[in-house]
């Protein structure tokens, strides 16, 4: 009576250890779970810290590359400038050297215009000189013909 059942207890005694022995089965895969998981864990933060370096470091590229490229079309456009003034000034000078020419021309156009107005006032000198002779030559010839008398019986 005032006792224990010797079963009873014993039953218990099971089924306290058939649950101890669960749970501390139970503990054991989720300590594995735990260090399955703290070792993915730690692969993700070594690859969070390959990825980030990777990403600063084509962050460095990427801005070489823009100032790389900022100063290669710098140096571009100074020498397309360059070339465009060195094109201009010998544009400038052919065309200086064209109006040079063009002025020679003229000038020689008017020196050519004066010696032909020379000329031709010389050829109407000489035109009016020869007409003159001519009316002279002329006018002497009828003033020395001898005047035929008609009166005269023949």
């Amino acid at each position: 009576m005032r006792g224990y059942e010797r079963a009873e207890v014993n039953a218990f005694l099971l089924e306290a250890a058939d649950g101890y022995e669960q749970a501390t089965r139970e503990n054991e895969r989720l300590r594995q779970e735990v260090a399955r998981l703290e070792a993915s864990l730690s692969q993700y933060r070594e690859l969070e810290g390959a990825l980030k370096g990777a990403l600063m470091s084509a962050q460095k590229v990427s801005d070489d590359m823009k100032e790389t490229a900022s100063l290669d079309a710098a140096r571009i456009i100074r020498e397309a400038e360059g070339r465009a003034e060195l094109i201009t000034q010998k544009a400038q000078a052919a065309l200086e050297d064209v109006q040079r020419e063009i002025d020679g021309l003229r000038l020689k156009r008017r020196e050519s215009e004066v010696a032909l107005e020379s000329i031709i006032a010389a050829l109407h000198n000489t035109l009016e000189f020869v007409r003159e002779q001519d009316q002279r030559e002329q006018h002497r010839v009828v003033s020395h013909r001898p005047i035929l008398n008609v009166a005269q019986p023949a």
